[in-house]
């Protein structure tokens, strides 16, 4: 099985704001899976916010963090794109994307406030996002009678594995998502629990997500 990265990714954008000697940092973060995506993302921010002072933006893409950009967009160099791609990388998120629009109170914060500021505004955000985290694994497909039903279903429960969906007919059909690290060891204790007599068929190396208990298939 291949190796595939946990990650933590936006499920649903969010936006925050918050002020600073009468500077409004307005937040907008987005998921994004390609550049092309996320500088469109930034443009479109920048003409919704066409006349303020800054629109500062940072983003990552790829399952690695493989991909990462960011822009002052006209605060001194290092105050504001960095840090905002510091705290996405410190949170572990990728695929994102995050536009922080400055309008200019008309005090200067100095390095430190701007820092402080930039990432202010997007812990905000952040916030008021949906953050999952996508794990690797696979499908598996799994044919019981109806006294193995049971046992199967306790099993599942205890490794920590969701059935996704249940087909009751002359027999019993349940899909899950496993993930890679309990393949092995899962398909182990059902064959013992079953004494062989579950049909097991994985299927193909998915992602997928826990969202609010219901699983996600990316």
């Amino acid at each position: 099985m291949s190796e595939v990265s946990n990650g933590k990714v936006i499920y649903e954008g969010g936006s925050g704001e918050i002020e600073e000697k009468k500077s409004r940092f307005i937040a907008n973060i987005a998921p994004v899976t390609t550049e092309e995506d996320a500088v469109a993302y930034i443009n479109a921010m920048k003409k919704k916010y066409w006349d303020a002072r800054h629109n500062c933006s940072a983003f990552i893409i790829g399952r690695n963090q493989e991909l990462t950009r960011c822009s002052d967009d006209g605060e001194p160099s290092g105050t504001a794109g960095r840090p905002m791609l510091d705290v996405l990388l410190r949170e572990g998120i990728r695929d994102v994307v995050v536009v922080v629009t400055r309008y200019f109170g008309g005090t200067l914060l100095g390095t430190g406030g701007l820092v402080r500021a930039y990432q202010g505004a997007v812990q905000e955000g952040l916030k008021n996002c949906t953050i999952i985290e996508k794990r690797p694994g696979k499908r598996l497909k799994i044919s019981t009678d109806y006294t193995g039903l049971g046992k199967i279903q306790y099993l599942l429960a205890e490794q920590g594995v969701t059935i996704m969906d249940t087909e009751y007919a002359e027999g019993v059909e349940l899909d899950a998502a496993v993930p890679l690290e309990q393949c092995l060891e899962l398909e182990k204790k059902l064959t013992d629990s079953t004494s062989g007599k579950a049909k097991l068929m994985w299927e193909e190396t998915i992602e997928f997500a826990d969202l609010n208990g219901t699983i996600r298939v990316f």
